[in-house]
């Protein structure tokens, strides 16, 4: 049998390339034989002094199977893709850089103030250039990380996200303007970026990170910074990471408080170390929902770039094992300790987990974060408008918060926010129909769930809140 095999730069001389290997047997065993036998000479980088196959090798089967060469066990199947990864040296993220890296009279101008810094230099700038960075996501957290990653000089930045540019974005997502509202939020973060810096490769992948594709985008790069906003593409994002044994720049914000760390299987604890498992589906809202000030992603998205540049260059004493915590409205910064957990299913001493799995049901909610409520208790706004101009009597009750409700609301609507739904749910009558509602329809899901369980058998929800109202009823309709 035959297998593909795509073999790392460290193998080929400066240039990945792929390999048809025959092989006399269908394991992982026998195709690290047959690489062994092909590279034998230790300055390849394969084996060592004595020929045996040198620690730190994964092999990524498919797009999903992820294994250590120490994995003999591990099937082939006859025309398998295998993807081969070699650990780098752990203090320089990208290793010495190539001779064939250079910094031309313009770059050395640009990179001045980093040339004269003997922790930088012109061997750390070089690198800079040499390295790549994945962010997961071109939003709050993604757009300074990549402004700043350009800015420094990262030679390969690839993006990750398939959202277009909205109003609500321009308030922190400071890669995008006014101008690129519907737009690809790729096609404004690669413009600005390679305005930024004509100098560096930036790489576009216009697509969600899945667990069908995770395998196929992560390897490419030395390090992935986490800028996503849905507890299923996060843990996404630490299996993938710990799996292929990348670091895992992570980065979080709600309302005025932040968190960022460093996840490095290889190194120290993973992201489910720190949390094993998601809060239930509803218990934390995103940020459409609990709002974010605005300069916070710019706080700890320039943090997580921070971390990216040290781990490249090998200096300083990174978030590994340390989750930092920010506190905008105090400016107060504290950091704890953390600790691998042994039990981890990903990184602990006997993991379970060896391939990307179905995230959104281990976290109970879509990658979308909309609710997930049965189908029958919702109302979409074109049934709702119809039943109110033919008469009806729908009761509707708004569960946003009071500065919500001073923006807009639904005219005739009572006022119950959420958290007083419990201690006023007695002004309800059970024998009303009533419609409750909120921005886009995912507290009002949960308020409609506890009604439910109160009673309430007509409470229903308005499917995808006053986002919807505006944009299939009434398109004047003052929407935040």
């Amino acid at each position: 049998m035959t297998v593909t095999v795509q073999l790392p730069s460290e193998l080929t001389g400066g240039k990945p390339r792929e390999l048809t290997i025959p092989l006399a047997g269908d394991t992982v065993a026998d195709l690290m034989t047959a690489l062994a036998e092909r590279f034998s000479d230790p300055k390849d980088g394969l084996v060592d002094a004595v020929g045996s196959i040198r620690d730190g090798l994964r092999l990524v089967i498919g797009d999903r199977r992820v294994a250590s060469a120490s994995r003999d066990s591990t099937p082939l199947a006859h025309g398998d893709h295998v993807r081969l990864l070699i650990a780098r040296n752990p203090g320089a993220l990208g290793g010495e850089p190539a001779d064939d890296i250079r910094l031309d009279p313009i770059e050395i101008r640009r990179y001045a103030r980093h040339l004269v810094l003997p922790e930088v230099a012109m061997d750390g700038q070089r690198r800079l250039k040499s390295a790549s960075v994945l962010l997961v996501g071109a939003g709050g957290l993604g757009s300074p990380a990549g402004l700043y990653l350009a800015a420094a000089g990262v030679g390969r930045i690839g993006l990750v996200d398939s959202d277009v540019v909205d109003y609500t974005n321009l308030q922190r997502q400071i890669m995008h303007g006014t101008k690129d509202v519907g737009r690809s939020k790729l096609a404004s973060a690669g413009e600005r970026l390679r305005d930024i810096n004509p100098h560096i490769r930036i790489e576009l992948h216009e697509t969600a990170l899945t667990s069908d594709n995770a395998l196929s985008i992560i390897p490419d790069y030395d390090i992935v910074i986490d800028g996503t906003d849905n507890f299923p593409t996060r843990y996404l994002v630490n299996d993938a990471c710990a799996l292929l044994g990348k670091p895992n720049v992570y980065g979080s914000i709600y309302r005025f408080e932040g968190q960022a760390s460093v996840f490095w299987a290889e190194r120290g604890p993973c992201y489910r170390c720190l949390y094993p498992k998601p809060p239930p589906p509803g218990l934390v809202p995103d940020c459409a929902e609990g709002g974010v000030l605005g300069v916070l992603p710019g706080l700890v998205g320039t943090l997580q770039a921070t971390e990216a540049v040290k781990l490249i260059l090998g200096r300083g004493s990174t978030l590994i094992g340390r989750l930092l915590l920010v506190d905008a409205m105090e400016m107060a910064f504290r950091d704890m300790s953390i600790r691998r957990d042994e039990g981890c299913p990903v990184c602990g001493t006997d993991p379970t987990i060896d391939t990307l799995i179905d995230y959104e049901e281990f976290c109970g909610v879509p990658a979308t974060s909309r609710p997930m409520v049965s189908a029958e208790w919702n109302i979409t706004p074109a049934e709702l408008k119809a039943r109110l101009d033919a008469g009806g009597r729908a009761r509707l009750i708004d569960v946003r918060t009071e500065e919500e409700w001073k923006i807009c609301r639904l005219e005739a609507a009572t006022f119950i926010p959420l958290q007083d739904l419990p201690a006023r749910a007695a002004e309800l009558d059970p024998r009303d129909e009533l419609v409750l509602y909120c921005r886009v329809g995912i507290r009002s899901a949960h308020a409609v769930a506890y009604l439910r369980d109160a009673g309430f058998e007509r409470a229903m929800n308005l499917e995808g809140g006053l986002v919807a109202w505006a944009e299939s009823v009434d398109p004047d309709f003052h929407m935040y």
